[in-house]
């Protein structure tokens, strides 16, 4: 009898914490760490990533998840080279990406919205504003799901996913730390950096700041996907942070920004005259650290216009 009531006890536990076992939980805590490395690589919020994953992949335990370590529903694209299977979606059989692990999933969903022209917007929100993402991933087609956002918030709701986004440093400033004391001064020379040894190296670069924003100068003859690649960026990343429509090959000492641009300028410098012929809004964008877009916000009536001498640009409203 004794027997008996032990293993009805040993039963009762055994489905007792079946049933407290929450797979949505274990798969955020499985997965965390690699969510917030991502946001420090990319600055994709991780809570964003958990949650995509967490729908998804089924809390991992999709088919496409199991077989494929696909956590995101990324499907090939005309430039994956790697492994496929093939699922049917909104379409019967679609190709999906196949990957070696779950971390390289991670990985390439970061990468993925990273370089997609129309992803590159969200890149300008607050990393916190997991709602402001949640809502423009939906807007920007990454689900066909028209309940997509809100699935996301409720998940990071639900789970307090935001937590993963709190004291985590990413690689360019959020909207909500625009205004940053620190003002640096452009110097006034960059080094000089002897380049005539026979063997190609990169360039190795002083990275300045300007309007809280880091910048290097460019060497003659540097590319700008160079450029790119020696500092871990996507070659369309760079072109983006410096208002660029192609890319270029630098005369040498342009300013290159490695990181997006401010919407105004330094505290303390509200207005630049123009200095002499041959100034252009972009000129000024570069010298200051203040986005394109900003600029003609803020001078409307400078738009399309030959600056001139004596001409006055608004850096800050």
């Amino acid at each position: 009898m004794k027997k008996l009531l032990l293993m009805i006890f040993a039963v009762t536990l055994s489905v007792a914490a079946s049933a407290d076992t929450d797979p949505r939980r274990e798969y955020v805590d499985k997965y965390a760490q690699i969510a917030v490395k991502e946001m420090k690589r990319t600055g994709v919020p991780a809570s964003i990533t958990l949650a995509q994953g967490l729908l998804e992949s089924r809390y991992g335990q999709s088919e496409l998840a199991v077989k494929g370590k696909n956590h995101f529903g990324i499907k090939c694209h005309n430039d994956w080279r790697g492994r496929k299977m093939y699922f049917d979606d909104d379409r019967r059989g679609e190709c999906f990406r196949v990957y070696s692990n779950v971390e390289a999933s991670f990985r390439d969903h970061s990468d993925f919205l990273r370089s997609r022209d129309r992803y590159k917007s969200l890149f300008d929100l607050d990393r916190r504003d997991y709602k402001g993402w949640a809502k423009g991933l939906k807007k920007a087609g990454y689900a066909t799901d028209p309940l997509y956002a809100d699935k996301l918030i409720d998940l990071i709701e639900d789970y307090e996913l935001y937590r993963y986004d709190r004291n985590v440093k990413v690689p360019e400033k959020t909207p909500s730390e625009l205004e940053s004391p620190v003002i640096a001064v452009l110097p006034e020379a960059r080094p000089e950096i002897d380049y005539s040894e026979t063997v190609e190296l990169a360039p190795i670069h002083t990275i300045y700041e300007q309007n809280g924003v880091p910048f290097l100068y460019a060497v003659e003859g540097e590319t700008s996907d160079a450029i790119a690649r020696a500092n871990g960026l996507f070659a369309k990343e760079l072109l983006r942070f410096n208002d660029l429509s192609a890319p270029c090959t630098f005369e040498g000492g342009e300013i290159v920004y490695l990181a997006r641009k401010k919407t105004k300028g330094p505290k303390g410098v509200s207005k630049y005259v123009v200095e002499s012929e041959g100034e252009t809004l972009w000129s000024i964008s570069q010298r200051f650290g203040v986005r394109m877009k900003s600029l003609l916000k803020m001078n409307p009536a400078l738009s399309g216009l030959t600056l001139e001498e004596g001409d006055t640009v608004n850096l800050r409203k």
